[in-house]
């Protein structure tokens, strides 16, 4: 089907815009969107169909436009809803050449949809009836489980096992583990029966995905089953850039409470109560140019902890860091920290290499919202000390050295670490001692031999010893106060500790 024949269609009544030399292109599919930059739910030659809600200022145009054009669509339909088209939307299609057409107000996307599905079906008249009747349910707002439904033997699930369509499968967790472990996508996991498939076909890193399972081998199916499945990756990513559209409003909710600003909370519609705050972000400070490589994108990490979080009111992106605000009925700090640890260990074998670290303010009021969002902050610094693969710091650990620890600047608290204990680590290496951790044992029992030796099951004098050659390795002297005190911090620089820790380097 080409772009040209809508013009045909007297029901629609689709009028050119813009983009009068490229309406031979053709029309594989069509997609309703509303978000402002919806490429990772786009696979090329759809025509989009949007009503413009994502458009909130004229640059906005352009950052969807150039979405539309990076995904490869065919067409670009704007409803009339909101008035004349904007004169910024008509000139980004025009220099990006994305074909504009204007949608009548009293012409719904539902009936564009409807029409073009049907005309589409008739160029494959075996999948006729199947087509057309998911496409009506899913339009109609039966949502996913009705689609799936039909399509038989398929469930679509997140990374942590939750079933968000189709029936329960026999072990949902052992799934979710296969899919963020297969060596590559689709994957047969033989031992459970099942093929899975990705809803985002690469696009995003697989924590932040959802996927497919569908029984049998998809190397034994027919061509048809496995275009069959494929379409439903295709609807069920729509679905759920659908459902996670309100992601604009829940970035001005943390973005107020990150300032203090009630009155703008309010009018964003976030209720009075208390609130426990979450940050995190990838193993190192966010930066306004992006991500490393090896660490996941805010949006992606976004996705992360909505998903793992219980019940967010909203999780957004603020300079980089991912804030979630937590309702706090039947919650604390300690149970946010548990809940998001233990959630972030089910993700661990997809996790990027860099890691994530994340912060947990304690319970504050919808007043106070600022100073819970800057705990949580300061905590994910402290976090991103540490090196495990994942890590998670309560409000309770911020002591005051510690404040004062993350907000030094990384190269500093790496040159002091050095400085201190690296000269200790060498001779343990080299030697096969254990002068780190008689040190830190040291100091944890305020400088007292005695108590030093019973805890390391050594003589006083071996310990004597030991002290004796980090001083001299070192040029400190332990029975100053201040030496002392540098080792402490140094040694709070050091790894995480082990409640932290969690699984290993993983894929995308």
């Amino acid at each position: 089907m080409r772009l040209r024949s809508l013009l045909a269609i007297p029901r629609l009544r689709l009028e050119v815009v813009t983009g009068e030399d490229d309406l031979d292109r053709a029309i594989r599919w069509v997609v309703t969107t509303d978000l402002l930059e919806p490429g990772r739910y786009l696979r090329g030659r759809e025509l989009v169909l949007t009503g413009l809600v994502w458009r909130t200022r004229p640059a906005d145009s352009e950052t969807f436009v150039r979405a539309l054009a990076c995904a490869g669509v065919s067409g670009l339909a704007a409803g009339m809803a909101l008035g004349a088209l904007p004169g910024d939307l008509v000139d980004a299609c025009r220099r990006y050449r994305i074909p504009l057409f204007k949608v009548p107000e009293d012409v719904s996307f539902a009936t564009v949809t409807e029409e073009i599905v049907r005309r589409l079906s008739r160029a494959r008249a075996s999948d006729l009836a199947a087509v057309l009747d998911r496409h009506r349910r899913l339009v109609e707002g039966t949502g996913l489980d009705a689609v799936v439904d039909l399509v038989g033997h398929c469930h679509v699930l997140t990374p942590t096992g939750r079933v968000v369509a189709g029936p329960p499968p026999p072990d949902p967790a052992a799934l979710a583990g296969e899919f963020l472990t297969a060596p590559r996508l689709p994957h047969h996991a033989a031992a459970l029966g099942m093929s899975l498939f990705p809803v985002a076909a690469g696009a995003v890193p697989r924590v932040a995905d959802w996927f497919i399972a569908s029984e049998g081998d998809f190397g034994d199916w027919p061509p048809e089953r496995r275009a069959l499945v494929t379409e439903l990756a295709a609807i069920v990513a729509i679905e759920r850039g659908r459902l996670e559209s309100p992601a604009r409003r829940d970035g001005e909710i943390v973005t107020a409470a990150a300032v203090g600003d009630v009155t703008r909370l309010r009018y964003a519609g976030l209720a009075d109560g208390s609130y426990v705050a979450v940050a995190a972000s990838g193993r190192g400070s966010p930066r306004p140019d992006g991500p490393r490589p090896d660490e996941l994108r805010p949006d992606d990490l976004r996705a992360v902890l909505a998903e793992i979080l219980p019940n967010p009111r909203a999780v957004g992106v603020v300079d980089g860091e991912v804030i979630a605000l937590v309702p706090a009925t039947g919650h604390d700090g300690r149970d946010i920290a548990a809940t998001t640890r233990a959630g972030l260990g089910r993700l661990a074998p997809g996790l990027p290499g860099g890691g994530v670290a994340a912060g947990v303010s304690d319970v504050a009021p919808f007043h106070s919202l600022r100073t819970a969002v800057e705990e949580a902050r300061y905590a994910r610094r402290l976090a991103a000390a540490r090196s495990a693969p994942f890590c998670v710091v309560r409000h309770d650990e911020l002591a005051m050295h510690v404040l004062l620890l993350a907000g030094a600047p990384d190269g500093v608290r790496d040159m002091f670490r050095a400085r201190l204990l690296e000269p200790l680590r060498e001779y343990d290496r080299t030697h096969g001692a254990d002068l780190v951790r008689t040190l830190e044992t040291f100091l944890q029992n305020s400088g007292s031999w005695t108590r030093c030796a019973e805890r390391l099951h050594l003589h006083v004098n071996s310990v004597r010893y030991r002290i004796q050659r980090v001083q001299d390795l070192t040029g400190r002297d332990l029975s100053r106060l201040e030496d002392r005190v540098d080792f402490f911090l140094a040694l709070r620089l050091m790894d995480a500790p082990e409640e932290n820790a969690g699984g290993g380097a993983g894929r995308t």
